[in-house]
């Protein structure tokens, strides 16, 4: 009776696992399905990509894609500008929410708590009902076709991250704080000496996020950059539609290369980023 029981508590768990693993297998073939079209639509002829039925992968592959895709603009100069404002978005992201969610945290004030939720309330505020009256600031302030409206920003919060610091920073014992003020440190020496080691799970998912952010952006550079040798990866592809009369076969190319600094970054970080989310939803508020 009793190893009957078990038999079949163990076919119930492996039938269980079976299905679970073909759900998640079929999910992750829909979502890889997108990427693996680009690829394959990135190495095809024009020809080929225009026939009917589609193929599913190149009868014939063309690696020069990429080279002439890259060359029929100036991607480099894209690149290198796109850099510059994703170093600043992730440099002013990573410090202004860990310090912003440190206070939240740690030190206690009258109306912490109200603060608190008026700041998370602005969550619900849609980005484009501040669209223009942002534009109307930064061009009053002659910050239009300058990078300042793209990276400055970032040095003063964001309500999400601010969040994610808050919870984590609520893990960590009061007492080691009060321990550090005993010893004459001030909040912005515990902030910076002692909490920012032990955050670096978090850190390093806010860093990701910010320059996915950024490097993906296409309506904050379209909107307050003109000169075309200050523009953006974002908006070189978007314009190499026009210049080479929807190339798919490079447009896809580019998008590709374009969309590689991302993957490298999150494989390079996937430790740290997984452990960042774990530890961010295992907290309570």
């Amino acid at each position: 009776m009793s190893k009957r029981y078990y038999a079949s508590r163990r076919a119930q768990q492996l039938r269980a696992k079976v299905i679970v693993s073909i759900i998640l297998f079929s999910g992750s073939i829909i979502l890889i399905m997108p990427l693996w079209w680009m690829i394959s639509t990135s190495l095809k002829s024009m020809e080929e990509i225009m026939q009917y039925p589609p193929t599913f992968y190149p009868h014939k592959v063309y690696w020069r894609n990429y080279v002439e895709a890259w060359n029929a603009a100036p991607f480099t100069r894209y690149t290198f500008n796109t850099l510059i404002i994703c170093f600043f978005s992730v440099v002013g992201s990573v410090l202004s929410n860990s310090f912003v969610g440190y206070g939240f945290a740690k030190i206690r004030f009258r109306g912490r708590e109200t603060l608190m939720n008026v700041v998370l309330s602005t969550m619900i505020i849609p980005g484009f009902v501040t669209l223009i009256p942002t534009y109307v600031l930064f061009s009053k302030l002659g910050w239009v076709n300058t990078y300042l409206p793209l990276t400055v920003p970032s040095f003063f919060g964001s309500t999400f991250f601010i969040f994610m610091f808050r919870q984590f920073y609520m893990t960590i014992p009061n007492e080691l704080v009060e321990a550090a003020m005993i010893d004459g440190a001030n909040h912005f020496y515990i902030w910076f000496k002692l909490m920012l080691p032990l955050v670096k799970p978090v850190l390093a998912t806010v860093a990701i996020f910010s320059f996915n952010g950024a490097w993906n952006d296409l309506l904050g550079p379209l909107l307050y950059i003109n000169d075309e040798m200050k523009y953006t990866l974002q908006i070189g592809l978007q314009n190499f539609r026009g210049l080479v009369q929807t190339q798919w076969h490079y447009l896809m190319a580019a998008s590709t290369l374009v969309l590689l600094p991302v993957l490298i970054l999150f494989f390079a970080f996937q430790r740290y980023f997984i452990e960042g989310m774990n530890l961010t939803a295992g907290t309570k508020g």
